[in-house]
């Protein structure tokens, strides 16, 4: 196996206080001893709760090549690589993994879609060439670097995932990832506790296009209302050219017509005046129009895009993310549409808009359960009564809420569709997999806090197995 890094280039990317006398090579780096492979790097960073130095020993009894450590530690003498502080140790290094990098790289941010859209990209891209992205979500101050000293040296592309929920998030991240094209899926509502208002979210997405390479690209939504102050900040920042995505006639990556399908969709666009037509694996209009933004970036990384469109046939949403489980239930099946791992007033309403379109089987119901939206500030209980149209329209005949937010929606519904009210997931759970009956679909949403995973294992343990799709 190729190293990733030898002992020689960690020395200089770190320069530490200590390195082991013995030279090695890494083939991984990780800060998660329960995860650690043979010759990987592990750093051990101090987080809020647990301290990762507690974990070295495990670490290299698991098959680490050499632990990154801040103090002396009796385990692990002549594998320790000794620095002054590993966090930022590790931006060092993931400073390192993208200078030294040739790979044309994309980033990505948006209140809602980012991982979804970087998942299309890098499916788009590995079908062309070595390509490296952000594991699941790790877009936030340890994510990126990790991600960045993940990239191989021979990768061609690079995708990279970049978050927020505080303001002056996004700006060093993005500096480190120097990305050739950025992308801002949409600005919503969404850790407005956080931010005070729309406006200041805008704003700190703009900050993706700090520190870009020479003639980079910005992607940004057409539809939305903030397109022209994105765009404005993105030329200040030295973007070289903007392209605009959505249904908007001034797009660029213009969508013409979708055939929504509850197992996907059916698109025509046009893509800086070539129409094109392509078969989206994913289901709803949501993906359909992100799909455009991962068009748009893949255009301008110069990548092969007629093979690009070929690959997103094979997208599929993720788990937590809208993946779809037909499971055996009596004697018939369930299907379950599982969003549990986030929620904002967008994503929600794209959610209920798929289950709307999605039939149930002979006999069947669709049904909804809800978890609250976090970090929406003062005006949290008016967002969540705000769904109450969305919920209607999506067909549920019933509805299971929690969380003291989702009370909100709970008074805005009618008597007939009031499943049940519970403080949190773990009272609403068995209420749920109660309620099921063979034929029926169940959509599971909320924020990651409002824990709807323990909804959905309730679905699936209460299920027989999962079933063909």
């Amino acid at each position: 196996m190729t190293a990733l890094w030898t002992s020689g280039e960690i020395a200089r990317a770190l320069s530490p206080v200590a390195m082991p006398a013995a030279p090695f090579e890494a083939v991984g780096v990780t800060f998660d001893s329960r995860a650690v492979g043979k010759g990987d790097l592990f750093f051990a960073l101090a987080g809020e709760t647990s301290d990762g130095h507690a974990f070295v020993a495990e670490a290299l009894d698991r098959g680490a090549a050499a632990a990154v450590v801040s103090r002396d530690l009796p385990e692990g003498q002549g594998r320790l690589v000794r620095v002054p502080d590993t966090m930022q140790a590790l931006v060092a290094l993931g400073r390192a993994g993208r200078q030294r990098s040739a790979a044309k790289v994309a980033s990505v941010t948006g209140s809602a879609g980012k991982t979804s859209t970087k998942d299309a990209l890098r499916a788009m891209l590995s079908a062309q060439a070595p390509t490296a992205a952000s594991a699941a979500s790790f877009n936030n101050h340890v994510g990126v670097p990790i991600s960045l000293a993940r990239l191989s040296r021979e990768a061609r592309y690079g995708v990279f995932e970049i978050g927020m929920n505080h303001p002056g998030e996004i700006e060093p991240l993005a500096r480190l990832v120097e990305a050739h094209v950025g992308i801002v899926t949409n600005v919503e509502p969404v850790h407005i506790g956080h931010m005070g208002s729309e406006e200041a979210i805008a704003d700190e997405k703009a900050c993706l296009f700090a520190g870009m390479r020479d003639g980079a690209v910005a992607v940004l939504n057409r539809d939305n209302r903030h397109f022209e102050r994105l765009a404005a900040r993105a030329r200040r920042l030295g973007v070289s050219r903007i392209v605009g995505f959505g249904r908007s006639e001034a797009a660029d990556a213009r969508l013409l017509a979708c055939s929504l399908h509850d197992r996907g969709s059916d698109v025509v666009a046009l893509i800086h005046g070539r129409r094109i037509e392509y078969r989206l694996g994913a289901a709803g209009e949501h993906w359909v129009l992100n799909s455009l933004a991962a068009l748009a970036a893949v255009e301008a990384l110069g990548a092969d895009f007629d093979r690009a469109a070929a690959a997103l046939a094979g997208v599929e949403a993720s788990p937590g993310r809208g993946a779809r489980r037909r499971l055996a239930f009596g004697p018939g099946t369930v299907e379950l549409i599982d969003e549990s791992y986030n929620a904002n007033p967008a994503s929600m309403r794209a959610m209920l808009a798929v289950l709307a379109r999605t039939e149930p089987a002979s006999g069947g119901r669709r049904l909804l359960a809800l978890g609250d939206m976090r970090e929406l500030g003062e005006k949290a209980d008016c967002y969540h009564a705000g769904l109450a149209e969305a919920v209607a329209a999506s067909g549920a005949a019933q509805v299971f809420l929690c969380g003291p937010h989702m009370k909100a929606l709970w008074q805005r519904l009618p008597a007939e569709r009031r499943g049940v009210h519970r403080p949190d997931s773990a009272a609403l759970a068995p209420d749920v997999a109660a309620a099921l009956r063979a034929g029926d679909v169940i959509a599971v949403k909320g924020s990651l806090g409002s824990k709807m995973k323990i909804v959905v294992d309730a679905v699936l343990a209460a299920s027989g197995g999962q079933t063909e799709r």
